[in-house]
This record gives structure tokens, sequence and C-alpha cells, in this order.
């Protein structure tokens, strides 16, 4: 019986392109017999897919009324016409410029940087479809690849720094604020406008607090908002969490915050007509008693030097 099988091989190994280059690689096809086949042909792939939150719209309403997906690039050449593979292993090269077929929002006139989001999604494929007389299945394989940004000029540094204390938290209420134990804290981000590249770094410091402290954590959080004729959903979720300090820490002592932004979950800040894509940081300090108090930083990152 014969057994065929294809594979996408890039020649750039990172798989990371800018838009305006030029994609290049070989399809393998790897076969025990010879192997007839009525053509080859290679798809570039990417769209941006959203879904509407649950919690937003009722589960219905989010299976029913799903958002049409955003084309960015859809292009197809012909590897092989009609013909017959030999036993053995094919390598058939190839080259597709990386453009995109039109602009998805004002201010973004080309392609969007790859994003691996809960209710945004950004992602670009290569399919290689082989296709075969009609009693034989077509042999299908496909590779993702990822788009980025060239690197810009450094955005402004914009450092924020704030005291928490029980009469700077929101409270639900009177009653809330007074079962609040008293603390005093300082906190600090050396600056919210962030290259993708670089770490995000600041400083916290407890410098009073009537009782003991279980933890403090540094959060990351994706706020994603999708729009449609229906209305909009923007939900905020977690991408991750740090602990920077565990029990009871020294009171009056910095403690160095450090996060380093995953690559594909983080993106630039992105605002288009249909979505957008923000970034928050909190700095969480959770009480022994487990009352939490939570200081929240909106973010703008960058694909800067």
């Amino acid at each position: 019986m014969s057994a065929i099988s294809t594979a996408i091989v890039l020649k750039r190994a990172s798989k990371v392109y800018y838009e305006g280059e030029i994609i290049a690689g070989v399809v393998v096809v790897e076969s025990n017999t010879d192997v007839r086949h009525e053509g080859l042909s290679l798809s570039m792939e990417g769209s941006v897919n959203l879904q509407l939150s649950t919690k937003n719209v009722g589960i219905f309403e989010a299976f029913s009324n799903s958002i049409k997906p955003i084309n960015l690039i859809n292009t197809c050449i012909e590897l092989a016409p009609p013909g017959k593979i030999p036993v053995g292993v094919t390598e058939i090269p190839f080259e597709m410029p990386l453009r995109a077929r039109q602009a998805v929002s004002p201010g973004y006139p080309g392609l969007l940087e790859t994003y691996h989001g809960v209710f945004v999604n950004i992602m670009y494929t290569l399919k290689c479809s082989m296709k075969r007389s009609f009693l034989n299945k077509p042999v299908n394989a496909s590779c993702q690849f990822f788009v980025q940004y060239r690197q810009q000029e450094a955005g402004p540094v914009k450092p924020v720094r704030c005291e928490v204390t029980p009469a700077s938290i929101r409270a639900a209420g009177a009653g809330a604020r007074a079962a609040m134990p008293h603390f005093q804290i300082y906190a600090e981000i050396d600056s919210t406008v962030c290259a993708l590249d670089k770490p995000l770094t600041g400083k916290i410091r407890v410098d009073e607090c009537s009782v003991p402290i279980r933890s403090i954590e540094l959060q990351l959080v994706r706020v994603e908002t999708c729009g449609c004729a229906e209305g909009y959903s923007r939900d905020a979720t977690e991408i991750q969490n740090i602990q920077v300090g565990e029990g009871d820490v020294c009171r009056s002592r910095d403690l160095p915050l450090y996060m380093v932004l995953p690559r594909l979950f983080t993106c630039p800040t992105t605002t288009t007509v249909n979505f957008k894509i923000e970034f928050e940081l909190n700095i969480a300090v959770i009480f022994d008693d487990d009352y939490l108090v939570t200081e929240n930083f909106p973010i703008l990152l960058l694909r800067s030097r």
C-alpha cells in the first residue's frame, strides 16, 4: 500500500517575518511509490478571528452571532502542474511575497502582528494541497509563521508612582472600608510605555501594615474588545502572574519588579474599527486573612528599540 506525506519547511528557523519580505522554503513530499497527482498548490492565509464573550452577550448569542473573520492576506501559487512524483523524498522550493491584501483599519495600512489571545486571534498560515484523483483523498500540510512589525524609535519614558492606602482604595461601601486593615504601600513602574523586547521593571515597598502579608504578585492582563453590529464585548483576562514577595515581607524595603513579556501572548497595543487589544499591569497584595488589594496600571506596548 502506498504511503505519502507532505511537509512545509521554511528556510528561516525562527519563522518570524516582516511585511514586504519574501517567505522562502521547500515543500517536502515523501512517498514509498511513484505518485500521480492533479497538481500541487501553496496558499498563504492571514486573518483576525474574533469571538464574543458569553459573559457579555449570553451563551446563545455568542454562538449564533459569530463575527466574520477579518482577512489580512490570501494568496495562492501553483507549485507543480499535474504529473507524477517519483518514489523517495522530493523537495519543491517556493517563494512568496508577504504583502497585505488591504488596509484593515485607518492607521493600520499593512499586516498586523501575530497575536494569540482569548477573544482575538491574529494568525498567519501556509497551506499546501496535493490534489489527487477522485478515488484518493488530497494530501494536505500546513505551517504557521509569525509576523512582526519592524522596530521603531523608542517611545517616551512615562514613569508612574503611587501610594496605596485604605483612603485610596475604591471599596464597596463604608462597611468594606472599615473592615480594611491599616496599610501604606508605595509602588513605582519605571515606564508605562514598554518595548516588547525589554523587561517591564519597577519596585514596591511596604511602609506600614497592621496585619501579616501572605504574598505580593505582579499580574499582566490583556483587555480585548470585540465590536460588531450586535454590540461589543470587553473582557480582561490574565496572561501571566509573577510572585515578587512571599510571606510577611520586611517593612520599608524596596522589592524589585521584573517581568519579561511573553511572545505571541502580547503584541503592540492595537486599536482598529472592529477590535482593540490593550494591556494592563496589576500589583496585588494579599493579606494573611485573604484580603486583596490591587493597584492597576494601563500600559502601552510598542515594538521599539
